[in-house]
């Protein structure tokens, strides 16, 4: 059994990750009775923080804004996202931080009091980022959707997609993945009965949200390659497949995601999936790559290749 000061700490980490948990899914997971778990709510309660409890023998527990901010449990690298992220939390300048800096302010909501929110809105507001390329989301955005994806709630939102047309949408979002500049929101579409991507800078979720709903079997067990596969290869004209002799790591520093899928064939060699409309443009991207490869669909591309290679010779005195 846990001693109580490191029980307590455990509790406190419980409850940050759920909207909420039963006493029995808190006994069971710190190894004590509820009996110890009620009167262990009662000393968090002590430290500061508001615990709501819902009576009854299903008796849930969850964590609410207060008046006045308790000590958090952040790990190390979500207290550096926090100053990073009041800078900016949707910028990608510092890599790796950006789903860290996520998680921190999605806490920091379930417990803030709104004075504490008024000052973090006047310092964001008085902030003004250097200008920089590509869309960007807005954080209020970033982390009404994240905690719908971790309670597992309805998202209604508007929706304006790539030519300008808006639609309103009912989603329940299953994960986000962050692109370079770009974030996209993985989630089923209710009333098209399929899954989606949305690309969130173009997304206006609806407070509050709907629902909840159960849990549902992803469209792949790797988001990040489910939506890579969605935004360079569905939406194009031609998919390409091409096997080159080069190691995956390599050819990743030059085709990043939104471009094609890597897949590693063995050490030295790897196949690459992409979408383009432009034959021409696709030459282009593997040519630069500098490597020796083998075009396996589609034949437009392979006789592109040869004629673009035809007159590359002639260019260069060859017969």
């Amino acid at each position: 059994m846990l001693e109580t000061s490191t029980r307590l700490l455990r509790l406190l980490s419980l409850l940050q990750t759920h909207r909420e948990w039963s006493g029995t899914d808190l006994a069971d997971r710190l190894g004590v009775t509820e009996r110890t778990i009620r009167r262990d709510v009662e000393k968090v309660r002590a430290l500061g923080y508001v615990v709501k409890a819902q009576p009854g023998s299903g008796q849930g527990y969850r964590l609410a804004a207060g008046g006045s901010l308790p000590p958090l449990l952040l790990e190390g690298d979500e207290a550096v996202a926090i100053a990073v992220g009041l800078r900016g939390v949707t910028l990608s300048g510092v890599t790796g931080m950006e789903e860290t800096a996520v998680q921190a302010l999605i806490k920091l909501e379930q417990v803030m009091p709104d004075r504490l929110k008024r000052r973090i809105d006047t310092l964001r507001g008085a902030i003004v980022p250097m200008a920089d390329q590509g869309p960007s989301v807005d954080v209020d955005v970033l982390v009404a959707v994240a905690a719908a994806v971790r309670d597992r709630e309805t998202l209604r939102a508007d929706y304006r997609d790539f030519r300008g047309a808006r639609s309103t949408r009912r989603l329940q979002p299953q994960g986000i993945v962050h692109s370079q500049r770009l974030w996209y929101l993985v989630a089923w579409d209710v009333d098209r009965a399929d899954w989606r991507t949305f690309r969130m800078d173009r997304l206006e979720p609806r407070i509050p949200s709907g629902p909840r709903f159960p849990p549902r079997e992803p469209p792949a067990s790797d988001l990040s390659q489910y939506v890579s596969r969605g935004i360079s290869i569905a939406p194009y004209r031609y998919r390409c497949r091409i096997t080159i002799h080069a190691p995956a790591q390599v050819v990743a520093e030059r085709i990043g995601p939104s471009i094609g899928v890597i897949t590693a064939i063995d050490d030295q060699t790897c196949e690459l999936v992409a979408g383009s409309e432009s034959l021409d443009q696709m030459a282009l991207y593997i040519g630069l790559l500098g490597h020796e490869m083998a075009v396996h669909e589609p034949p437009e591309l392979a006789a592109h290749l040869a004629r673009t290679a035809d007159r590359f010779n002639r260019a260069a005195g060859g017969r």
